[in-house]
């Protein structure tokens, strides 16, 4: 998975988990990141009267009663009702992962893009007896929800952009495609994620690894269902501002799967941009991490700050 630039050129790479099996992703990170003054840990904010002025950071925001259902708050100093909200959405082949996996994202984002507050988000993962839909929709809705009935408290707009990474991305897709009620999507970021289960390539495969994915989501289901949980066939004309990234060596997810959402968005003239790196895998480095570190800050900036 890509991660971002570093400032003045100073920058390590780091390892993380986003898909099952181990899936090893580099990024490149900050290694000095700024000291923030004010930080609450394992909190069910209930804070009130937060100083816009000052940077206000909440740990562990329960948003439900099960223990995965918590995020991490980032707001900014300096603050309006014009601030946006960046959500973050990890990976894990939708029955793992956590929200420690985005906070190379969730870092880039403080450090080079100061403006937007960040939420960085776990979701309830799915398991043999619990499907990952509409479980894992519902807990996004459910924190969208949450961080509009705060918006006194937080002192922030109810508008909202999405970077999603593998069964992350995939999501975010699918919620800011099918279930954002309110249009509040300003902008939603696809890197390497699922976009349509009905693709041949899902459905026709002898490739184990891309059963599993199949599986997962939907063992033995109809393609009716496939459909209603896939981003591609629920893209409209109303579709927020879509930016994709993929790896042509991919090993879990087909070219495909970006290709035909590309096609899509431009049959349909939504706002987009594609990139596919044709000799990378399920992450990337060197100049084509720079390439992606670029193309997105860009996104992000022209449609979220």
């Amino acid at each position: 998975m890509p991660y971002y630039l570093t400032h003045k050129n100073v920058y390590k790479v780091v390892n993380y988990f986003i898909m099952k099996n181990s899936i090893k992703i580099l990024f490149i990170l900050i290694i000095t990141i700024s000291y923030f003054s004010c930080h609450n840990s394992d909190t069910n904010d209930d804070t009130v009267n937060i100083d816009p002025l000052e940077y206000y950071e909440a740990l562990n925001v329960s948003y439900g009663s099960d223990s995965d259902q918590k995020f991490d708050l980032y707001l900014p100093a300096n603050r309006s009702v014009e601030t946006k909200i960046m959500i973050l959405i990890h990976g894990g082949g939708w029955t793992s992962g956590d929200k420690s996996d985005m906070n190379d994202f969730k870092d880039y984002i403080l450090q080079n893009l100061p403006d937007i507050a960040v939420v960085n988000m776990n979701y309830r993962l799915a398991d043999d007896i619990t499907q990952p839909y509409p479980m894992q929709i519902n807990d996004i809705t459910t924190v969208v929800d949450y961080l509009k009935n705060k918006q006194d408290d937080y002192v922030i707009s109810d508008e909202i952009g999405f970077i999603g990474a593998s069964a992350g991305a995939h999501l975010s897709l699918l919620w800011s495609y099918a279930f954002d009620t309110y249009e509040q999507t300003k902008m939603v970021c696809s890197i390497v994620g699922p976009t349509n289960f009905t693709d041949p390539a899902y459905l026709d495969t002898t490739d184990p690894v891309l059963q599993e994915i199949l599986d997962t989501y939907g063992v033995d289901a109809s393609i009716e269902f496939l459909e209603e949980v896939s981003p591609y066939h629920q893209l409209t004309v109303n579709a927020p501002p879509t930016i994709l990234f993929y790896g042509g060596e991919d090993p879990l997810i087909p070219t495909s799967q970006g290709i035909f959402l590309r096609d899509k968005l431009v049959e349909l003239g939504v706002v987009h941009q594609f990139t596919l790196y044709p000799d990378e895998g399920h992450g990337w480095i060197g100049l084509n991490l720079l390439d992606t570190t670029i193309k997105l800050h860009t996104f992000i900036d022209t449609h979220l700050e």
